[in-house]
C-alpha cells in the first residue's frame, strides 16, 4: 500500500511539472501577437464586448489598447453601460505581458498567450486605481477578431 501511494505521488508530481511547462512559452511570435481581440458578453448584453489592440514594437514591448464596458440595466429598464480605457506600452516575457495604465502601479493588466488566436487578461487592481468606470474589470478571455495591424486611436512613440 505504501509503494502504491508513493507511486501515486511521483505520477500527480511529474503531471503537475509537465502541466506547468506546457502551460508557459518562451516567446510568442508578431504575427500571434498582433491584432485585435474581444471578450463578448452573453445573455441580455449579447452583443455586447471588451476589446483589446495589440502590437508588437520589439525589443519586449508591446503597443497594447483596451476599450471596456460593463453594461447594465438602468432603474428605467433602458440599455447601458460604464466605460474604461487604458492605452500604453507593455513588456513582454516569453508569452506574458504586462502593462500598467496608471503611474504608481496600483493596476497592473496581466496578458497571457494562452494559444495562437486567445488570451487570458487578468486585472490587479480595482477599476478607480486602474482609471476605469464603476465595475468595469479587463479580466477574462478574449479571441482574435482581427489579426491585421491594428490601428490606434491615438498616437504613442
Amino acid at each position: 500500500m505504501k509503494k502504491l501511494l508513493i507511486l501515486a505521488g511521483f505520477i500527480l508530481l511529474f503531471s503537475a511539472v509537465g502541466a506547468a511547462n506546457a502551460q508557459t512559452r518562451k516567446s510568442v511570435g508578431a504575427a500571434e501577437v498582433n491584432g485585435t481581440f474581444r471578450s463578448y458578453f452573453g445573455g441580455k448584453f449579447k452583443g455586447s464586448y471588451n476589446e483589446i489592440k495589440i502590437l508588437a514594437l520589439g525589443g519586449g514591448k508591446l503597443r497594447v489598447a483596451l476599450e471596456l464596458i460593463y453594461p447594465y440595466i438602468t432603474g428605467a429598464g433602458e440599455m447601458s453601460a460604464n466605460v474604461g480605457t487604458a492605452d500604453g506600452t507593455a513588456a513582454i516575457a516569453g508569452d506574458t505581458a504586462i502593462f500598467s495604465p496608471d503611474e504608481n502601479g496600483k493596476c497592473v493588466i496581466t496578458i497571457k498567450f494562452v494559444r495562437r488566436g486567445a488570451i487570458e487578461v487578468s486585472q490587479t487592481g480595482v477599476d478607480s486605481e486602474c482609471g476605469f468606470g464603476f465595475n468595469v474589470n479587463a479580466s477574462g478571455t478574449y479571441k482574435k477578431t482581427n489579426g491585421a495591424k491594428p490601428k490606434f486611436d491615438t498616437d504613442q512613440n
